[in-house]
């Protein structure tokens, strides 16, 4: 299972230099799940470059994986994880649903660099 954050999917969306490196994660969705956090962040952010239009072809595409609400269980499970390892807020809720669920993170994010069920990827300018 795999659980790509929003750095992973805007850099895939935006076919930049590691969308190559996202794309087997992204593209085998029978094995994809979403936290809805990563929707929130992703539809937001291409809201503001691109619009509206954009914005919603960006969900639908991200649906078809399983999306995962952040449940009680989840977020208790992300606080801990926010208080050990030192990570923000959405990084934290991104994490814990991988480790719910037995998946790996896909990411360009450094604050998950060495992070074990990580696949990091530095992001290139």
């Amino acid at each position: 299972m795999n659980v790509v954050d929003s750095s992973a999917w805007l850099e895939y969306f935006a076919n930049g230099s590691n969308a190559s490196f996202f794309a087997p994660a992204i593209e085998r969705t029978e094995e994809l799940l979403v936290p809805s956090l990563v929707l929130y962040e992703v539809f937001k952010r291409v809201l503001q470059q691109r619009g509206e239009g954009h914005a919603l072809q960006a969900v639908s595409v991200m649906q078809q994986g399983a999306v995962i609400d952040l449940d009680v269980r989840l977020a208790l499970l992300a606080a801990r994880i926010s208080l050990e390892r030192k990570l923000p807020m959405a990084d934290s809720v991104i994490l814990a649903t991988a480790q719910a669920f037995g998946a790996t993170v896909w990411t360009q994010d450094a604050d998950f660099k060495g992070l074990p069920g990580v696949q990091y990827r530095r992001h290139k300018s």
